[in-house]
C-alpha cells in the first residue's frame, strides 16, 4: 500500500524510470564487441566530471537551496507530468537506439572489432539517438523538478555529450571515411535534419 502511494508520485515515477534505464543499461552492456580503440582516461575524464557534477545538481540535497532552488515556473501538478512523459518518452529512445547498435555499443568512446555503421531505426535520421533519448529523459527530468539546478544539470550535460559526440565522429570519420561523410550529410547529430 504504501509502496503504491509512494510509486504514484511524478519524482518516484522519474526516479523508477532512470532506476529501470540504469539496469538496462548494465545488462545490455555485457553483449558488446571486443575493443579495437579507445579514448584517453584524460579524454573520458572530460566529459565524466562535469557529469557528475549534473547528476549532483540533480540530486544531492545542498544542491536544493539559494538560487539553485530557484524555481523556474509556477508549481503545477500538470507540468510535473509532462516532466514524467519526457522521461519516458527519451529513455524509450534510448532503449530503441541501444537495442539497433546492439555488441557496438561502449560507455566509452570506442572503436569494436568489426565495428559496423549503424544506419538502422534512429540512427537513420539521428547520429547520436541515445544521447538524444538521454537528453530529452534529463529536460524531463528537468521539467519535473522545476528548479534552476535541474535546467543547469540539462546545459552541463548536453554539453558533455555534444563533445563525447564530436569524438566518437573523429573516430568514425577515420574508420568509414566517406560512408561516414554520407552519413553526417543525411542525419542531424541529436536531432533529425530539417532539410
Amino acid at each position: 500500500m504504501i509502496i503504491s502511494k509512494i510509486g504514484s508520485t511524478p519524482s518516484a515515477i522519474v526516479w523508477m524510470l532512470w532506476v529501470l534505464f540504469a539496469v538496462y543499461w548494465a545488462v545490455s552492456a555485457l553483449n558488446s564487441k571486443k575493443t579495437k580503440r579507445r579514448e584517453t582516461w584524460a579524454q573520458r575524464l572530460a566529459y565524466v566530471l562535469p557529469l557528475l557534477a549534473a547528476l549532483a545538481l540533480l540530486s544531492r540535497p545542498e544542491a536544493h537551496r539559494g538560487w539553485l532552488a530557484a524555481r523556474l515556473f509556477p508549481f503545477s501538478p500538470a507540468i510535473e507530468w509532462l516532466g514524467v512523459a519526457l522521461v519516458a518518452a527519451g529513455i524509450a529512445i534510448a532503449f530503441w537506439a541501444r537495442w539497433h547498435l546492439g555488441a557496438n555499443w561502449s560507455g566509452t568512446v570506442t572503436l569494436k572489432e568489426n565495428h559496423e555503421l549503424i544506419r538502422s531505426g534512429p540512427y537513420r535520421s539521428i547520429r547520436h539517438p541515445i544521447y538524444t533519448g538521454i537528453l530529452l529523459a534529463l529536460l524531463g527530468t528537468a521539467v519535473q523538478i522545476g528548479q534552476v539546478r535541474s535546467l543547469l544539470a540539462f546545459v552541463v550535460a548536453w554539453l558533455c555529450f555534444y563533445f563525447k559526440a564530436r569524438r566518437e565522429e573523429s573516430f568514425l570519420r577515420e574508420e568509414f571515411g566517406d560512408r561516414f561523410a554520407e552519413h553526417i550529410g543525411r542525419t542531424g547529430m541529436f536531432l533529425p535534419r530539417l532539410s
